[in-house]
């Protein structure tokens, strides 16, 4: 699912780290491995579980669960998204015992409910260690932290990142479509003098900047089982800043606020004719700008360079299974079929518009189909080769929301001309080994 920093979740993961350290009992908890797995063998009786999260339409999904499955029941508790309350939730509830047996969390917050020892580490069972080659592998390191024997959640969706179009102004403007990030700047040329914006630079939503680092080759955030390293301006970081900083400088793109009337009126109205963005972006595209109906397409991001097929990937949602639980097993199980059956993952689909993090699941019937709002194009061929194109090894770290936010307002005054896109990131590279000291979280350097 879509990964969002709203206002209103600033803060939260990192005011909140402090509040939870008291209750981690791994002496490591800086180290996303952390303790090895432990039992996780089936509880011999019926069992009752609860799962909290906030995916539309969940409960219709988790009903075909209980009807087939009657000695394991589920009972779905749902809320905001994550930085909307439902973590700020999940680290009380750790707090005080009462944790649900499991929950709903994207990628880029596991590390920092790991470094609070917040996760039941599932290596130790069998049916979970032998599902990895299920999942797109990208997606299985995002959970396992890149840590052989280990699994601290499953998989849920993913994120791949593609380039949505304006078919037909590209077209009518004989503008080519642009297939590596130079033809995209020559693009926005033609685009600006045609009256237009080729896209809209985000200074709010920084995972799309972060999809952009990724697709690089470069990553944010390492850790060696000791400490953390943060490597937030990095030669990749630095390219990706200092391309888009060009467009700014040059009036190339506007800088509207994402997830805006505004944004939705840019799209619905010509003014922005592409976005670089997640396989989510076509629903969120459809509902803001229903008058293109049959004018957008889907192609592969543009490339650093010509011939390469490397892709981003902005979201994606893992299903955790607590610490604390007294039934590891029950609860993986469920984990696992929520997130591999095809049943499940076409109720996802349909209901909440997931894109499955499983290898077959890009086969699914569901996406097999031309989107009519895409001219009939059967965009998610587009996304299924976009998913394998992703590059292993991306890291989050323990403190994104913090990272979001001071990366954010660096961007914010970067578009409106004080400082630079790279500035803002090395200001933020400061502040977040700052809090993660404060967080007694051990750091490289």
């Amino acid at each position: 699912m879509r990964v969002t920093t709203a206002a209103a979740g600033v803060g939260t993961l990192t005011a909140l780290a402090l509040l939870v350290a008291g209750c981690s009992s791994s002496p490591d908890s800086a180290a996303p491995g952390g303790d090895a797995a432990g039992a996780c063998e089936p509880s011999g009786g019926a069992v009752e579980l609860t799962f909290t999260t906030w995916i539309p339409g969940i409960e219709e999904v988790v009903d075909v669960w209980n009807a087939a499955n009657p000695d394991i029941q589920v009972t779905v508790q749902t809320g905001p998204n994550g930085n909307g309350g439902t973590y700020q939730n999940f680290f009380n509830q750790l707090r005080a015992g009462n944790a649900p047996d499991l929950g709903q969390i994207e990628y880029d917050a596991l590390p920092n409910f790991r470094v609070q020892d917040g996760l039941t580490d599932l290596g130790a069972c069998e049916e979970v260690m032998a599902a990895q080659d299920l999942f797109v592998d990208w997606t299985w390191d995002q959970v396992s932290f890149g840590e052989e024997g280990h699994a601290y959640a499953v998989p849920q969706d993913a994120g791949p990142m593609a380039l949505f179009y304006r078919q037909d102004l590209f077209e009518a403007n004989g503008i080519p479509v642009p297939t590596t990030w130079a033809e995209y700047a020559a693009a926005a040329e033609q685009v600006r003098a045609a009256g237009g914006y080729i896209t809209n630079f985000s200074q709010s939503d920084v995972n799309q900047f972060a999809g952009l680092v990724w697709q690089a080759g470069g990553t944010w955030f390492a850790n060696d089982g000791e400490e953390w390293s943060v490597d937030l301006a990095g030669p990749e970081s630095t390219q990706v800043a200092e391309y888009w900083q060009d467009l700014v400088d040059r009036d190339l793109v506007s800088s509207v606020p994402p997830w805006t009337s505004e944004w939705d009126n840019a799209y619905n109205t010509g003014a922005a004719w592409t976005w670089v963005s997640a396989v989510w972006g076509a629903n969120s595209i459809a509902s803001g700008a229903p008058d293109t109906a049959g004018a957008w397409a889907v192609a592969p991001m543009p490339q650093w360079e010509a011939g390469d097929a490397v892709a981003g990937n902005w979201g994606g949602s893992s299903t955790a299974v607590f610490r604390g639980t007294e039934h590891p097993y029950e609860a993986a199980k469920f984990a696992l079929w929520l997130n591999t059956s095809d049943e499940a993952l076409t109720l996802l689909n349909q209901g909440a518009n997931l894109y499955p993090a499983t290898t077959a699941g890009a086969d699914l019937p569901a996406l097999a189909d031309g989107v009519e709002f895409y001219g009939g194009q059967a965009i998610y061929d587009v996304f299924a080769e976009a998913s394998t194109q992703v590059p292993a090894g991306f890291t989050w770290g323990p403190t994104m929301t913090q990272v979001y936010a001071d990366v954010s307002d660096g961007f914010k005054g970067a578009v409106s001309g004080r400082g630079t896109l790279l500035e803002a990131l090395e200001a933020a590279q400061e502040s977040t080994v700052s809090t993660l000291r404060s967080q007694s979280i051990p750091v490289a350097g």
